[in-house]
């Protein structure tokens, strides 16, 4: 005799039904013979559109109506947004199961003339009414943005295809808006569905319209963006076992470092505060920090649990200190560079002196321009490029899951263009590349007997490796640096996300 339904209680919105029909169809498939049925729930959140709930009293605005539901008994377990859940929850619920977590970063979507308007320094009204991102996003955008526009952050409330409807409202409307900034998370859930229509809806709002990944190294997200939370009740032993499937032990570890934080900080939805905390390959978890007090946005935090300690003695010697090598221009890359741009889909630009000196207009008829990090990001927009998003100097490896997601509907890597150095050149696989500019021989000291090695680049390694003492601990960054050790055959190296975890490495 089969067991009766699960019944799943959800929000009615669409993003909710969304993610809710994901979860029962990943239930169903790993539990065959089990059936999941989804059941509306109103919510006071849901109800509350006119006005940003900051302003509303009271909490638990999404999950109060959804979580009498659950204790009652009229279903058997609920799905919600992890960010919109308190810190304290009812003892009567248990945490069934964190699924493995969607991109967590926010993305902004522009209204099709924004660039036009934004390379003539107007004004961009942006929608969201996160304290959070209206704390940290508008100095972001005013330097990511060509023409250094002046962004004003506007209160904005609904569901994700009311906002969207707003990008497309004619110039003069009271309603239109330059931008919505939006969980990625949720779009892509929205994306992939088939199961409610959302992905229809999606695709026909999205057509067309100019977007930009925000990096958590400068926007980190809100603790628990992109993660679901399921619960059930603590006493229904069969629910718990069916869940106890999907949970995904590296999300909920980092859901909670991020909620610490937050309870630190007297928790609540409403902070100007951001937590992210990511898994890197070769380096482990790094925890994306960023606060705001009563002056503006502080400075950025990255947290990352650092090796042993360096071996005694201590005889460093920093790489990035040292005065760069001059770029010498390859004399036929600027007119190939412009060719290639095109007619490829896609761009990586691995640093900003990649780029040849070609006009704005020849470098944007490339469709997707990504860079390295937020320098080059920035420099690049002050010659006019529309940059739509970077590596966050984790390399470009780091970012190929981000690129893969559907939502982004980039093209495969044979489609792609990767603008480097020549002595960079090779490792890139089915990426083609085009070396632009070759270094000098550089000038300024070597490591001589250091004992403690920091290399800044791939080129400086290759020239200095050979007056390296014996027993010498190497350090770099992630990404092609990384990976020209690793060709040596370099076994005493570590990799830090940046020079300044090194640099508090060696005071360990």
């Amino acid at each position: 005799m089969s067991q009766r339904p699960l019944r799943l209680g959800t929000r009615r919105s669409l993003l909710a039904r969304a993610q809710s029909a994901a979860v029962a169809a990943l239930l169903e498939r790993l539990h065959p013979g089990l059936v999941v049925e989804l059941v509306g729930i109103d919510t006071r959140g849901d109800r509350i559109t006119d006005i940003p709930l900051s302003q509303v009293d009271g909490k638990e605005f999404f999950t109060a109506e959804i979580d009498a539901a659950l204790r009652e008994g009229t279903v058997d377990l609920t799905v919600h947004s992890y960010k919109d859940l308190s810190l304290e929850r009812p003892a009567a619920l248990h945490l069934g199961a964190v699924p493995a977590r969607e991109n967590p970063r926010d993305i902004v979507f522009f209204a099709a003339d924004a660039p036009q308007l934004a390379a003539r320094g107007a004004t961009l009204r942006i929608g969201s009414s996160s304290p959070r991102r209206q704390a940290f996003v508008p100095s972001f955008l005013a330097r990511a943005l060509p023409g250094a526009p002046r962004v004003e952050l506007c209160e904005l409330r609904g569901n994700v295809d009311t906002r969207l409807k707003r990008l497309r409202e004619p110039r003069g409307s009271e309603r239109q808006l330059d931008g919505v900034i939006l969980a990625f998370a949720g779009l892509s859930r929205l994306w992939q569905d088939e199961a409610v229509g959302a992905a229809a809806v999606l695709r026909e709002l999205l057509a067309g319209l100019p977007r930009m990944l925000l990096p958590l190294t400068l926007c980190p997200a809100a603790p628990a963006q992109g993660a679901l939370a399921i619960e059930c009740r603590a006493d229904d032993a069969r629910t718990r076992a069916i869940l106890a499937a999907i949970d995904d032990a590296t999300t909920r570890t980092a859901i909670s470092a991020e909620r610490a934080l937050l309870a630190e900080r007297g928790g609540g939805c409403h902070q100007r505060f951001g937590a992210t905390q990511v898994q890197v390959e070769g380096l482990g978890s790094i925890l994306y920090v960023r606060d705001a007090d009563a002056n503006g946005a502080l400075d950025p935090q990255q947290r990352w649990v650092l090796p042993p300690p360096p071996r005694a003695p201590l005889r460093p010697w920093d790489g990035s200190t040292q005065p760069a090598p001059e770029p010498v221009a390859i004399e036929t890359a600027a007119a190939e560079c412009a060719q290639r741009l095109a007619s490829c889909g896609a761009a990586f630009i691995a640093h900003r002196r990649a780029l040849p000196q070609l006009g704005a207009a020849q470098v944007n008829r490339c469709p997707h321009i990504w860079v390295s990090g937020t320098e080059s990001w920035f420099a690049l927009a002050a010659r006019g490029v529309w940059v739509e998003g970077c590596a966050e100097s984790l390399g470009f490896a780091a970012l190929r899951p981000t690129i893969a997601a559907p939502l982004l509907a980039l093209p495969p890597a044979r489609q792609w263009l990767a603008l480097t150095n020549e002595e960079a050149a090779a490792g890139w696989g089915a990426v083609p590349v085009l070396a632009t500019y070759r270094h000098a021989q550089p000038a300024g000291q070597t490591p001589g007997d250091a004992l403690q090695v920091w290399w800044h680049s791939g080129v400086q390694f290759e020239r200095g490796r050979v007056q390296v003492a014996a027993g010498c601990q190497h350090a770099c960054g992630p990404g092609k640096t990384a990976e020209a050790l690793r060709r040596a055959g370099i076994a005493d190296f570590s990799v830090f996300p940046s020079v300044h975890h090194w640099r508090e490495w060696l005071r360990t």
